[in-house]
């Protein structure tokens, strides 16, 4: 299967799967990732999503609480969601808006933990509604080379696996995985890994997927945005990367940005 297959594949299997998802908030304040070391690589993703808020939407600046809780290695179980959540242990006074929960990469690859990982989903979900927020689910992004276990359609596995967590709670999926997946298709040259490991993401994966994530939880669009990580990133690698993101976002209707 190559890789516009896969991307139609992963589309159709969200299509099929999707339930009807919470109203999107257009100017949410507090936010948690809850999630391992694909979030806290590169100055970690919530900085990068911040900055990007604070630029588009200028109106919050100062006003933004984000906190990110993450475990090297781990699966979702282990993160202590009940501590996490209580207002005013993390230095968060309220309750948090949205709060993001990323699963270990392998989780959604075997039956066993895949079926782990969306009970884990579902708990974690049912204690952030008690506390008046809503969850969005990080869908990873699938393995390249090194790394040994790289298999062919295996993004269409781990969407259907978010997509699943996401019918069982009503959850909003944030399809950075499948964003990862559209832009190798389009330049497959461009590293969105670490190459060293084939997993991890690189800087411009980062940025991706801080573009996919504020689009799934802000609306709108990216148009105009100049933020470039403090000129780390070439300004026309970060406008293709945000036209991916873009694209990626409104390949779904239940999760089309909107003014």
């Amino acid at each position: 299967m190559n890789r516009t297959a896969q991307w139609r594949v992963s589309l159709c299997l969200w299509t099929l799967l999707v339930v009807s998802l919470p109203v999107q908030a257009e100017q949410p304040l507090r936010i948690l990732f809850v999630g391992n070391s694909y979030l806290y690589y590169n100055d970690s993703l919530h900085n990068h999503v911040g900055r990007i808020a604070e630029e588009l939407r200028p109106e919050l600046v100062d006003k933004l609480e984000y906190k990110s809780s993450t475990i090297g290695g781990s699966s979702l179980s282990h993160h202590p969601i009940e501590h996490l959540l209580t207002p005013g242990r993390i230095g968060v006074e309220e309750a948090f808006e949205w709060v993001v929960l990323q699963g270990g990469s392998n989780e959604p690859l075997s039956a066993r933990r895949r079926a782990a990982f969306i009970d884990t989903v579902k708990d974690y979900d049912r204690l952030i509604k008690r506390r008046g927020g809503q969850t969005a689910l990080y869908m990873t992004q699938a393995y390249v080379a090194p790394h040994a276990r790289v298999e062919e359609g295996q993004q269409a596995v781990l969407a259907a696996a978010y997509a699943e967590a996401a019918a069982a709670t009503g959850a909003r999926v944030i399809p950075v995985g499948l964003a990862f997946e559209l832009s190798y298709q389009r330049r497959p040259e461009l590293p969105l890994h670490m190459e060293f490991d084939g997993t991890h993401p690189s800087l411009y994966g980062t940025y991706l997927a801080a573009c996919v994530v504020f689009l799934t939880l802000y609306g709108g669009s990216l148009e105009g945005l100049q933020y470039d990580y403090f000129g780390r990133i070439p300004a026309d690698i970060a406008q293709y990367l945000q036209v991916v993101a873009e694209d990626t976002v409104a390949a779904y209707p239940a999760l089309a940005s909107t003014e």
